[in-house]
């Protein structure tokens, strides 16, 4: 049956929900490759036979076609939607993934983030510095009250001060200084 395997790379992405990446299935995306490879020869071969001699093998030929169209989108729509996945949770965790997340990748995707960093941080420096994946919306307070989740140790503000961040510990930070902490899981917000 033509586009099994491709509709299951899409099946498989749809399962796991808009926010989680699964991991990369290589030996899908090969099988998928390889029916449409072995597809595209069958046409050839009766592309070649249909011009010098016997027409009947057009409606063949079609719907081998429409089977490589059908591949094709579902494995460029598979490589799209996890690229558009990546880049969110790099707004989300910053520029180093969870390792979860990053076990998750493929080499090609692995490069592809590295350059989506360097990209965004030529950007940002042409900004005068402006960090853009801080804050998604204008902030209320320019200070959160944070709980330390877990043994940090010192964290050094923008302005030299040193916070010792122990397991239970609240303190009052900068917005811009603690948000890349809560992301990583070491500090929570204490919400009011």
């Amino acid at each position: 049956m033509f586009g099994v395997k491709a509709f299951e790379l899409i099946r498989d992405l749809t399962l796991t929900g808009p926010e989680a990446l699964p991991l990369y299935n290589s030996e899908t995306v090969r099988q998928v490759l390889e029916e449409m490879r072995v597809l595209y020869e069958r046409n050839q071969r009766d592309v070649n036979n249909s011009v010098n001699e016997d027409s009947s093998y057009l409606g063949t030929v079609h719907l081998r076609h429409a089977a490589l169209e059908r591949n094709k989108r579902c494995l460029l729509a598979y490589l799209v939607n996890r690229l558009q996945r990546i880049r969110d949770l790099r707004w989300d965790f910053g520029s180093v993934l969870p390792g979860d997340v990053a076990g998750s990748l493929c080499e090609q995707e692995v490069q592809w983030l590295q350059n989506y960093n360097r990209h965004l941080a030529t950007y940002m420096r042409g900004l005068d510095g402006l960090d853009l994946t801080q804050e998604h919306c204008p902030p209320k307070s320019l200070c959160l009250e944070v709980r330390c989740l877990q043994d940090y140790g010192l964290f050094e503000l923008e302005d030299g001060e040193q916070v010792l961040l122990k397991k239970d510990s609240i303190h009052l930070l900068p917005r811009s200084e603690c948000l890349m902490l809560i992301r990583q899981g070491v500090l929570e917000h204490i919400p009011h």
